[in-house]
């Protein structure tokens, strides 16, 4: 039962995770006009499909595996850095990666004071796939479990963003995460790819996220 309440701990949209700040190319998408309340179901679903599911779940899944080996967690750590396209998309994960081992550092999770230190030297970068991985292994957690914090963090954060934007209303929100969960469920119980092939196709999104620092009006950083 712990591990059940720690993993809605650190799922909850309150937790400080770091990932408030970000909207991950949504509010570029939804300036352009290229998003809309329409789509946002299918939009939902893409980024779990084709982002979630090849890319950011096999991150998280082989950082959990390896918590306890800081050399391999260093190289989870460089390939996400070369994986990720867009400059905003790799600062923004450093970024929210560095608030998140902060706060989980001083919650005493095994493991973050030692990463936090080796990212404070410049000897890894902690994205935040890599620092979820680690964490949720720390805190206890099974690896079902943690992807699962993974796969909800991930969406919620998407629609929170929307929400905020005015793009779509708190109910679109929880109506499309319900919708999408019957294949979050089968994409986490699904076979991890081999590193080599750890990758994700959502051209808009990172096209956008290269836009955003040319958007006159910026909620989010991304």
């Amino acid at each position: 039962m712990i591990h059940l309440l720690r993993a809605l701990q650190f799922s909850d949209g309150q937790f400080p995770s770091g990932g408030f700040a970000f909207s991950w190319g949504v509010e570029s998408l939804a300036a352009d006009g290229h998003l809309t309340r329409a789509d946002w179901p299918m939009f939902l679903a893409g980024q779990m499909e084709h982002r979630w599911a090849p890319h950011d779940r096999p991150l998280v899944a082989y950082a959990f595996q390896a918590a306890e080996n800081p050399a391999t967690l260093k190289t989870l750590d460089d390939l996400t850095e070369a994986l990720a396209i867009a400059s905003a998309a790799r600062e923004g994960s450093r970024r929210a990666g560095a608030a998140l081992l902060g706060t989980h550092a001083r919650l005493g999770t095994p493991g973050a004071a030692a990463y936090r230190a080796l990212v404070a030297s410049g000897e890894a970068h902690g994205h935040l796939l890599v620092v979820m991985g680690l964490a949720l292994a720390g805190a206890g957690l099974d690896l079902p479990t943690a992807l699962a914090v993974s796969a909800h963090t991930t969406a919620q954060s998407l629609g929170s963003a929307a929400v905020r934007l005015g793009l779509i209303g708190a109910l679109d929100a929880q109506a499309a995460l319900q919708n999408i969960q019957p294949r979050i469920a089968e994409l986490i119980d699904a076979p991890l790819p081999p590193l080599d092939d750890i990758g994700s196709f959502t051209p808009l999104t990172d096209i956008a996220m290269m836009r955003h620092p040319f958007q006159k009006q910026q909620l989010f950083s991304n």
